[in-house]
């Protein structure tokens, strides 16, 4: 007996060990919570999926029927870049929202996830920083383990509607190893929408301290109430600090197609970004076929897109602030609402919705903010709302949650 167990000592202390970096990433808080959904699902609850930001919007069929009439003798590589004649759409696409970039500025990317790791392997050295507004989209947490790249987070307030933090907020968090600014415009998870005059402040901080700019817009589509949707690149005398990181996943309700862009006017950071794109050999080409296609998509297909967004997001904001102790600021653009609830943890309310809650055999599945925040202890009673589901869906979720809330026994 005692030899085995000095064999199973001596097998546990021998046995590789998982890395650092491994063992420092942290679990997706859109994700982290689907055992209990499917348990949920096998005890006959139906689940309101309020967690991802997976549309249920109808895929443009005129990008689908291009990817299944297309004429493959054999299915090769690409281009690193992307296909030639995709980026040249693409310079169609940008043209449309005054945004003048070549098709030797842009490279397509395994989605929009591959371009923001190219952005972080290419500007910034490993223990750099880059600072972000938060919350922010959560997987920046697990790109930035990746890349070892240090994230400094300023807060942005709910009470504020989450915008731009002031100037001073930036200065105070500059240090020597500050390399970068990220947002994500309009915002994912809070559906915030940056205005030209809080970009143009980004600008003068970018060009003061010589800091690149990571612009994540792939919410560009989607913006509510007239709001313009102004672009990085857009920005005067920072042409050289701006990358654009950009997909088609949310715009054409395509998230498997994944497919994204890496675009900048900087040549060196350009040419040193295609030495990552060469060593993941080329992006899908199934993706790149659809992609190509869906640019000519007509703008009916959008106009009654943000008309079927913009009733959902009412349903969620009327729903909430109508909930006694709640608050949730009306997203300008995406489709994704932060809202504060009455709550202790947000992380236990969300998986005890899941666990031991129904009403009338239902539940809501959310996404806690903690996990869109870099700060420890922020979000704890904030949930990020995806509201991607059709409008009486997302009535049947507001009832279920404003159930939930009387009955919590966990409340502030």
């Amino acid at each position: 007996m005692q030899n085995y167990k000095n064999t199973i000592r001596d097998y546990l202390i021998n046995m590789p060990k998982i890395s650092d970096k491994g063992l420092n990433m942290p679990a997706s808080p859109i994700r982290k919570l689907v055992p209990f959904s499917d348990a949920a699902k096998k005890r006959g609850i139906k689940v309101y999926h309020l967690n991802i930001g997976q549309p249920d919007i109808e895929t443009p069929r005129g990008a689908l029927k291009a990817l299944q009439t297309a004429d493959i003798k054999v299915l090769e590589y690409s281009h690193s870049a992307g296909m030639l004649s995709l980026r040249q759409k693409l310079v169609e696409y940008y043209k449309r929202f005054n945004i003048e970039v070549k098709e030797d500025e842009i490279i397509v990317t395994n989605g929009g996830s591959e371009a923001i790791l190219f952005a972080f392997n290419t500007c910034l050295n490993s223990s750099d920083e880059v600072i972000i507004p938060e919350p922010f989209y959560a997987n920046y947490n697990g790109f930035a383990v990746t890349s070892g790249v240090k994230i400094k987070p300023i807060i942005s307030r709910i009470d504020d509607g989450f915008a731009l933090p002031p100037i001073e907020e930036f200065e105070k968090v500059i240090t020597p190893d500050t390399k970068a600014i990220m947002i994500c415009n309009p915002s994912n998870p809070t559906g915030y929408l940056y205005s030209k005059e809080e970009l143009e402040t980004l600008a003068k901080i970018v060009k003061k301290h010589d800091l690149f700019l990571l612009s994540d817009e792939v919410y560009r589509e989607f913006a509510y109430d007239n709001a313009e949707v102004f672009s990085a690149m857009q920005l005067k005398d920072i042409e050289q600090n701006v990358i654009l990181l950009d997909s088609v996943s949310k715009r054409y309700s395509a998230c498997g197609a994944r497919i994204g862009m890496f675009i900048t006017k900087n040549k060196e950071v350009y040419n040193t970004a295609m030495k990552f794109a060469q060593a993941r050999l080329s992006p899908p080409s199934f993706g790149q076929i659809f992609s190509q296609a869906a640019v000519d998509t007509p703008a009916e297909y959008f106009e009654a897109v943000l008309k079927e967004y913009i009733a959902r997001r009412n349903v969620v904001v009327e729903a909430i602030n109508s909930i006694e102790g709640c608050f949730c600021p009306t997203p300008k653009g995406a489709f994704y609402a932060v809202a504060r609830l009455p709550i202790k943890d947000s992380d236990h309310f969300c998986q005890w919705l899941l666990e031991e809650f129904s009403y009338q055999g239902q539940t809501v599945m959310l996404a806690p903010a903690t996990g869109f925040y870099s700060n420890k202890g922020k979000g704890k009673d904030e949930v990020r709302i995806s509201y991607c589901l059709n409008v009486n869906d997302m009535r049947a979720a507001m009832l279920c949650l404003t159930e939930a809330l009387k009955v919590y026994p966990d409340k502030k």
